[in-house]
C-alpha cells in the first residue's frame, strides 16, 4: 500500500517507529496530488515547497523528541473558507480571489500546534452555498469514485481529497450538511460537531448560527484524533462552548450492547432511494446483532426543516455578505461612476449565481412586511424542531438514517434545478437547526459501486457516543477499508 493511502493513525505509527519521515510522507501525498488532482480538482492552492519545508522542520522536532502529538508530520488540507495567515483564502469566489488573510483561524493554529503539515486549500461551493461543488469560481470538483459525478458539497474538495489520498485528513465546514453529504458521496468519514464545540474564529461566515467546522477522515479512529486537536473553548469566538472536553479516542470501544438507537420513519420514507434505504436498514440489523436495541419512531417536523433552514441561512447570508462592497477588501469593479455604482458592479461581478440567489432570498425574508411572515416563523419552527429532537433523545442514545436520499449524481444533473438540489439536504439540515452533533460513515454501495453514507445523530456535546457506535459498526464491517478506484 502506498503511503498516501494510509489512515492518519497508520501514518503516525510509522513516523513514531521511524519507518518513514514526515518529509517522505509529505512528498508521497504531494506526488499523489500532482498525479490525480488535474482530473479531480480538489485543490485551489497547493503549497508544495512550503509543505516540504514545514515537514522538514517537524521531522527535526520529532528527532529531538520534542513532539508527542499523534498528528505530528501528518499532511492535511483546509477548506478554502478557513483563514490561513499569508496563504490565499478565497471561499472559491471571485470576490475573494485576491484575499490573503493577515491571521490564522483558531483551528489552523491548533493544527499547526499539533505539528501537522498544511498541503493547501481545498475547493468548495462559493461561500459554502451549494451541495455539489459545481458553484466554485475556479473549477468543478469531481468524485474520485466516478469522475462524471459530483463529490457533494459544499466541502466537496475536502471529501474528494481525502477519498483520493490527496490529504491524510481535511477540515470542512457544515452549515446544513456540507461535511456529511460529501462524506457520504465520497465514501469517507465526516463529522459535524455540536455547535460551539469547534471555534468559528477565522471561518468566513455563511450562516453564523449554523456554521460549524469539522473533520473529514478515512476512518472513525482518525476522526477522534482530529477532533481532539480542534475542539475546545476559544475566547475569540462568542459562541464557543466553555465546557469540559473529553479525550475522544477513549470512545473507540467496540461495544454497543444496551444502546438504544432510533430510526426516524421520515428518514427512510419515499424520499430515500431504495438502495440507500436498504443499506441503512442493513446497518440496523448489524447493530441489533451486536446487542443494541433499534426501532423506528417519528420525527414529525422533518418536512419543515428544509424551508426553515433556507429562510434562516439565507437571511444570515444576506447580512454576512453585505461586507463585500468593493471598499474594504476583496474584489472591486474596474469601472464605476459613483459609490452606488461601485457597490452594484462589484457585487454583480464578484458573486456567482447561487450566492446572489440566496442573498436575494435572505434580503426578501428580512424585509419590512415579510420578516414576521417568513423569518420569524422559521425561527419558531427551529424551536419546534429542537423540541422534537429533545423528546427523541429522552428515549434514544443515538438516531440513525441516511446522510443523503441518493448516492452521487451526475455533474450538471441538478445545476439548473436548485430546488431539487435543496431537497437533497432533507436529512442533514435539522441537525444544524438544532445545533446537534452528527457523523457520516460509509455503510454500503449501490449497483454503480458508489458509496452510501450512514448518518448518526447524537445529543448535544455527546460526540463520544456517536464515535463509539460508529467505531463498533466499522470494526464489524469492511466498508471503510474500500478505497476510491482512481
Amino acid at each position: 500500500m502506498e503511503l498516501y493511502q494510509l489512515t492518519v493513525h497508520e501514518m503516525s505509527d510509522l513516523i513514531k517507529r521511524k519507518k518513514i519521515s514526515a518529509v517522505e510522507l509529505a512528498q508521497s501525498v504531494l506526488d499523489r496530488i500532482n498525479a490525480v488532482d488535474e482530473k479531480i480538482g480538489s485543490y485551489i492552492t497547493v503549497l508544495g515547497d512550503e509543505a516540504l519545508k514545514r515537514a522538514k522542520k517537524v521531522q527535526e522536532r520529532i528527532d529531538k523528541g520534542e513532539v508527542k502529538s499523534p498528528l505530528a508530520g501528518i499532511p492535511m488540507a483546509l477548506k478554502d473558507n478557513i483563514c490561513t495567515e499569508n496563504v490565499k483564502t478565497t471561499c472559491a469566489s471571485k470576490m475573494l480571489d485576491n484575499f490573503i488573510p493577515p491571521y490564522d483561524a483558531t483551528v489552523s493554529k491548533k493544527l499547526y500546534n499539533e505539528d501537522t503539515v498544511l498541503l493547501g486549500k481545498l475547493n468548495m461551493d462559493e461561500f459554502a452555498m451549494g451541495a455539489s461543488t459545481e458553484n466554485s469560481y475556479y473549477k468543478v470538483t469531481r468524485n474520485p469514485w466516478d469522475l462524471d459525478r459530483v463529490p457533494g458539497g459544499s466541502s466537496g474538495g475536502s471529501a474528494a481529497a481525502v477519498a483520493a489520498g490527496m490529504a491524510g485528513f481535511a477540515l470542512g465546514s457544515d452549515t446544513g450538511g456540507s461535511i456529511r453529504q460529501p462524506a457520504s458521496f465520497c465514501g469517507v468519514v465526516g463529522m459535524k460537531p455540536t455547535y460551539g464545540v469547534v471555534s468559528r474564529f477565522g471561518l468566513i461566515a455563511f450562516a453564523s448560527s449554523m456554521d460549524q467546522i469539522g473533520p473529514l477522515t478515512k476512518d472513525v479512529t482518525d476522526c477522534a484524533i482530529v477532533l481532539n486537536a480542534i475542539t475546545g473553548y476559544d475566547p475569540m469566538d462568542s459562541t464557543s462552548a466553555d465546557v469540559k472536553y473529553p479525550d475522544y479516542s477513549k470512545a473507540l470501544i467496540n461495544d454497543v450492547k444496551g444502546f438504544k438507537i432510533g430510526i426516524p420513519k421520515e428518514y427512510i420514507d419515499n424520499e430515500a432511494n431504495p438502495e440507500v434505504k436498504k443499506a441503512v436498514l442493513d446497518v440496523a440489523e448489524t447493530l441489533k446483532n451486536l446487542g443494541a436495541l433499534v426501532e423506528e419512531f417519528s420525527l414529525p417536523l422533518t418536512c419543515y426543516a428544509v424551508p426553515a433552514y433556507y429562510i434562516i441561512s439565507s437571511a444570515e447570508a444576506s447580512s454576512n455578505l453585505s461586507r463585500y462592497d468593493g471598499i474594504k477588501y476583496g474584489y472591486r469593479a474596474k469601472e464605476y461612476t459613483d459609490l452606488m455604482d461601485l457597490y452594484m458592479k462589484t457585487r454583480s461581478e464578484g458573486f456567482g449565481v447561487e450566492v446572489k440567489r440566496r442573498i436575494l432570498l435572505g434580503t426578501y425574508a428580512l424585509s419590512s412586511g415579510y420578516y414576521d411572515e417568513y423569518y420569524k416563523k422559521a425561527l419558531q419552527v427551529r424551536t419546534l424542531i429542537k423540541n422534537d429532537f429533545k423528546e427523541a433523545f429522552e428515549k434514544y442514545d443515538v438516531l440513525i438514517g441516511p446522510a443523503a436520499p441518493t448516492t452521487a449524481y451526475k455533474i450538471g444533473e441538478k445545476k439548473e434545478k436548485p430546488l431539487e438540489m435543496y431537497l437533497g439536504d432533507i436529512y442533514t439540515v435539522s441537525v444544524n437547526i438544532a445545533g446537534l452533533p452528527a457523523l457520516t460513515i460509509p455503510c454500503g454501495f449501490d449497483t454503480n459501486r458508489l458509496p452510501i453514507g450512514l448518518q448518526l445523530i447524537g445529543k448535544p456535546f455527546d460526540e463520544s457516543t456517536l464515535l463509539r457506535v460508529a467505531y463498533t459498526f466499522e470494526q464489524n464491517t469492511e466498508f471503510h477499508k474500500i478505497r476510491a478506484r482512481i
